[in-house]
């Protein structure tokens, strides 16, 4: 999944089971991709996938390049615990029996911000010319293609399939657009929610390789942000090993993602790559923001 791409985002709610809504328009979109290796222990991967777009002006030419850090995906073989949404902006631990982590590969999303997204098991199979994995359902927070757009429905229920290609790869969705009842205990754990299913969503990402295209802007930003994201991550990562629940909340109106990319923008732009990140700075920033149950 490494490497250089020409990443295409398409997204179709096919049924509508809410009469009081319209169906969504067709989403579509496409950007250039280069998906680093963070980590490759064989039984972890960590791959970092970084935006390089260059705009169409009015005048016909193309603007200096915008790069933007997106998302984060983490495989761990035989995983024994998963961080799961639980609906209303809130995530926890959940222990997976050895049994059936057993063979198995969970894959970790985390979002722009480096916060978690959704995870869930699947297992690889690699048969008669086919490579694929596919997910179990797992619960998710809006898209930021939608959260600023849609305020109709709380979360996706969906899973996730992918393929191996000769070209690249390719990322099937399959979602449900759910709205809990305010009155229900939330949770896919732990006690059923109660939800109505509003629509249901097909996505297909298709990552096909490119050759040609100027990436450096990439591995600049990289080369420079790299010491403070992992900080930011490395934050993250001990406060999801307390394995309290927690919540994210915004601050004056400003979220967390603007408060971090306008940090990582500010470091981006400086003449040389950051070598010692304040500390103090990104523990404090992520506390104010983070809610952790006690």
């Amino acid at each position: 999944m490494a490497g250089e791409y020409r990443a295409s985002f398409e997204f179709l709610e096919t049924i509508v089971f809410d009469p009081a809504i319209d169906n969504a328009i067709p989403y579509q979109s496409w950007g250039t991709e280069y998906i680093f290796v963070l980590k490759d222990t064989k039984t972890f991967i960590s791959l970092q996938h970084i935006l390089v777009m260059r705009m169409q002006l009015e005048d016909g030419e193309y603007s200096e390049p915008i790069t933007i850090k997106h998302w984060r995906q983490d495989w761990q073989y035989e995983d024994e615990s998963l961080n799961i949404y639980l609906g209303n902006n809130q995530w926890r631990h959940v222990a997976i029996d050895t049994d059936k982590a057993k063979g198995t590969w969970s894959q970790s999303v985390f979002q722009v911000d480096d916060s978690p997204r959704y995870e869930s098991l699947g297992r690889w199979v690699h048969t008669n010319g086919l490579s694929t994995w596919e997910s179990g359902e797992t619960w998710r927070p809006l898209p930021r293609r939608e959260f600023s757009v849609r305020d109709d429905y709380d979360l996706l229920i969906g899973t996730n399939r992918h393929s191996i290609t000769p070209t690249g790869w390719v990322q099937e969705e399959d979602n449900l657009k759910v709205k809990l009842s305010s009155s229900s205990e939330q949770g896919q754990f732990g006690g059923i929610a109660e939800h109505s299913v509003l629509a249901r969503e097909i996505g297909l990402n298709r990552y096909e390789r490119i050759e040609g295209f100027d990436f450096s802007p990439a591995t600049e930003y990289w080369d420079k942000t790299q010491v403070f994201w992992e900080s930011v991550k490395h934050r993250w990562q001990d406060l999801l090993a307390a394995e309290s629940s927690y919540s994210v909340k915004k601050i004056n109106g400003q979220s967390l993602l603007m408060r971090l990319m306008m940090e990582a923008d500010s470091i981006a732009a400086g003449n040389e790559p950051l070598r010692e990140v304040d500390s103090k700075f990104v523990a404090s920033t992520l506390d104010d923001f983070i809610s952790v149950d006690q």
